[in-house]
């Protein structure tokens, strides 16, 4: 395992996350479900202005309870390639198939005039990315199409929490929103994910699935003597108590966390935007992005990988986020995709590259990646 002197990311930490996790451990009980989980939903929910939220285990785990909650376990959802593949794996769990559509170059985001070519008389829903802590752009536009379809609309925003289009919050777009605490992510709690929502309906069958169909009540499986039912099937797929107090003590510094980050992107946005031969990610005036990933474009594959090869070399570890999931393996192999398929997709994939980013990078860690990346593009 190489040590690289630039990692691609940092966990950003106080001493009061590990105190909030102390404080559980010493209680000795409800290390699963105790009242941090409810603090959490409660505060997230406020935060991004839902009437609902329901906490689970992974943001994967999320969303595919999400689909099982509006019962899309067939047919069809669009959904970008240029995306996590979890986003897609989830919908085939849920027993629907998922129908790539293009994106577009500025946010990374689903391109509306493509949605609107890929929807069938099978379609159930589309699955909004929103990439790196960017809002996507079209998203405005998908809403009115999903309306106009009678279609449920979705937000995978796992990576951009906090983020906002038009000072609308993104998760308030859809019928229902995920956000993702994965490691990497703007506020982690090493692995968890939440699910927003307006529709009681939905909330409440998304807490039957989280925990084996069990309908609970006000005190708790685990401090009760009541014989509570099970009416559906379920999984266990909730989060630790243990967890629930870390995100807490991470949201609590999100506005702390979200200035770093928009500090450090400005910072190579200024220094790398005047190359021409350089991309980098540009903020529409009406946008608020969080830089959860610093994604810049190259001209060519070529040249991304020789330029990825030469960080490498000098230990800064950057990352192609994403490869199209349309030609990974096993999708090739089951929906018999093919080079071309999606070309904007593909176009863009072969020529991003993600930087290093995070809340306490230095500007000498900064500088270093910036005269690197300056001096091989000369």
């Amino acid at each position: 395992m190489m040590n690289y002197k630039i990692p691609l990311f940092k966990i950003y930490w106080e001493d009061d996350d590990i105190d909030s996790v102390i404080k559980v451990i010493k209680r000795g009980n409800y290390w699963t479900v105790g009242p941090e989980i409810k603090t959490l939903e409660d505060n997230i929910a406020k935060y991004i202005g839902k009437k609902y939220a329901v906490t689970f285990n992974s943001g994967t785990s999320a969303l595919y309870a999400d689909l099982l909650a509006h019962n899309i376990n067939s047919g069809e959802v669009i959904v970008p390639s240029f995306t996590f593949i979890s986003s897609a794996n989830s919908i085939l769990l849920a027993g629907a198939k998922p129908i790539f559509a293009e994106i577009e170059d500025e946010s990374f985001g689903l391109n509306s005039e493509d949605v609107k070519e890929k929807i069938t008389r099978k379609t159930k829903a589309i699955m909004v990315v929103h990439y790196g802590g960017f809002p996507c752009k079209d998203i405005k536009a998908i809403k009115e199409i999903a309306n106009d379809h009678n279609l449920v609309l979705i937000e995978d925003a796992a990576e951009s929490f906090g983020s906002k289009i038009d000072n609308k919050k993104i998760g308030t777009f859809g019928s229902s929103s995920m956000f993702s605490f994965c490691q990497n992510k703007i506020i982690t709690s090493g692995e968890g994910g939440i699910i927003l929502t307006d529709l009681k309906d939905i909330f409440e069958k998304l807490k039957l699935i989280r925990s084996h169909g069990r309908v609970e009540n006000s005190e708790g499986y685990f401090n009760t003597t009541k014989e509570l039912d099970y009416i559906q099937i379920g999984y266990n797929f909730r989060m630790s108590s243990i967890s629930a107090a870390l995100a807490n003590s991470q949201f609590k510094k999100f506005a702390k966390i979200a200035k770093l980050r928009r500090k450090k992107a400005k910072y190579y946005n200024k220094n790398l935007s005047k190359n021409y031969k350089i991309k980098t990610p540009k903020e529409q005036k009406n946008w608020y992005s969080i830089y959860q990933m610093y994604t810049i474009q190259l001209e060519n594959k070529k040249t991304r990988d020789a330029l990825q090869r030469n960080l490498k070399e000098n230990n800064v570890l950057t990352k192609v986020y994403f490869n199209p999931i349309h030609l990974t393996k096993y999708y090739r192999e089951k929906f018999n995709y093919k080079n071309l398929d999606l070309p904007t997709t593909e176009n863009i994939s072969n020529r991003v590259l993600t930087l290093p980013i995070y809340p306490n990078i230095s500007k000498k860690e900064l500088d270093y990646i910036i005269k690197l990346i300056i001096n091989f593009i000369r």
